[in-house]
């Protein structure tokens, strides 16, 4: 593949906004996941459990309106319905920032907020997700997706390790400000973008009625299912294991400098394969999408059972390259194979389906690891997961499912 089409799709000035749009999103993003971990460790002396507290208090209304979010992008121009969603999480965000800077956080509070930051991200993601084939042309997806996950891949190299500093430093409250801002900025670009219209009904159905179409479509496609049901048990893993005992844990171990580099050296493996996939189709995507995720339990059960930081950061480098095959494998699957009026529903029950276990792990895994201990549930855990996910290519669909050049017929 030539350097030009590689980079073709930067050709579009529609793209453009909207890829300065997401990476600037991106760029506090990667801060602030960090930071908040470490708040509300600070905040409540260290309980693991208060940590799973807020993510699921984000999760469990982003899964209640995932379903709506996806009826409404599928209804409205998707890049309005993003904008507003990201103009929320501004304010969400400065007002969990301006909490902590002020030393005025409590548990309850960062709760009750993350509740908020939670609706407003269930009521965007699918419009998020279902926007790029519309500014794109179908030829350039894998390059679009490549250039979005490289964008992406740089700057967590640098932004969990800065973010770790600036934590022991200053504290967690500016490096969420900063966050609070680029939701903003991202919001104000994402006024630039201009979608093409799109053909709607003459009366449109009820909001039942499109759901109950999106919900036939999912489970008449035998790889979409699978591959989502598949990741519900993934993502309770992984939310519960790595993001919500893995901060406390590696507190313990490596430190909150070496959990940094963990999360850098995973971003490095996410960019370096980035890289590969701009020039190198990927065909057959969800037979190497789901064996490249299945590296993802390797680091977790490592920081279980034998928290050695230059283990982890290899491990951490394979799994964020095999992350990144399958997200550019679905992405794929998804752009060329759903119809484009049924993406964003397609994407709502994908997420829905994907995340609704999450609550369960942030909340479960710390009960767990205070009552067996932190190493032997992070390691059986990371051992499930890679389990799991190879289970999934059971499915004669997953593993064989091939690349589609032509755009999907529309439903009607």
């Amino acid at each position: 593949m030539a350097r030009g089409q590689a980079f073709a799709p930067l050709r579009s000035r529609t793209f453009r906004f909207y890829f300065a749009s997401r990476v600037v999103n991106n760029l506090g993003n990667t801060m602030a996941g960090v930071a908040l971990a470490f708040a509300v460790l600070h905040v409540t002396d260290d309980d693991p459990r208060a940590l799973g507290y807020v993510l699921a208090a984000h999760t469990v209304p982003m899964v209640v309106f995932l379903l709506w979010g996806g009826v409404i992008a599928d209804r409205f121009p998707r890049n309005v319905v993003l904008q507003v969603s990201n103009l929320a999480s501004a304010v969400l965000q400065g007002a969990i920032a301006a909490l902590v800077i002020t030393d005025s956080a409590s548990l309850s509070a960062l709760v009750l907020l993350s509740l908020g930051h939670g609706t407003a991200s269930g009521l965007g993601m699918p419009a998020m997700a279902g926007m790029l084939p519309q500014v794109v042309d179908r030829a350039d997806l894998q390059q679009a997706n490549a250039l979005l996950s490289l964008a992406r891949s740089g700057l967590t190299i640098l932004g969990p390790t800065l973010s770790a500093l600036l934590v022991v430093a200053v504290g967690p409250g500016w490096t969420l400000a900063f966050d609070a801002l680029t939701w903003l900025a991202s919001s104000v670009l994402l006024g630039f973008v201009r979608l093409p219209a799109r053909d709607r009904a003459e009366a449109a159905p009820s909001t039942l009625s499109e759901l109950a179409a999106g919900w036939s479509y999912v489970r008449s496609t035998q790889w979409l299912w699978a591959v989502v049901l598949g990741f519900g048990f993934l993502n309770a893993i992984h939310s519960g294991a790595w993001f919500a005992l893995g901060p406390a844990r590696a507190k313990e171990t490596i430190g909150e400098q070496g959990w940094g580099l963990v999360l850098s050296a995973e971003a490095i493996g996410l960019l370096i394969m980035t890289l590969v996939l701009l020039r190198v189709p990927l065909q057959r995507p969800l037979l190497w999408g789901m064996l490249g995720i299945s590296l993802l339990g390797v680091p977790i059960a490592l920081l279980g059972a034998y928290p050695h930081l230059g283990l982890l950061l290899a491990a951490a480098f394979v799994a964020g390259a095999g992350t990144e095959v399958f997200g550019m494998a679905w992405n794929l699957a998804m752009a060329e194979n759903v119809p484009e009026d049924m993406l964003s529903r397609a994407y709502s029950y994908d997420m829905l389906g994907s995340f609704v276990a999450m609550p369960v792990g942030q909340l479960v895994f710390g009960a767990l690891a205070a009552g067996l201990g932190f190493a032997e549930v992070m390691t059986t855990a990371g051992v499930a997961y890679v389990l799991i996910a190879l289970a999934v290519l059971a499915s004669p669909q997953v593993r064989r499912l091939p690349r589609v050049v032509a755009a999907p017929e529309r439903t009607g």
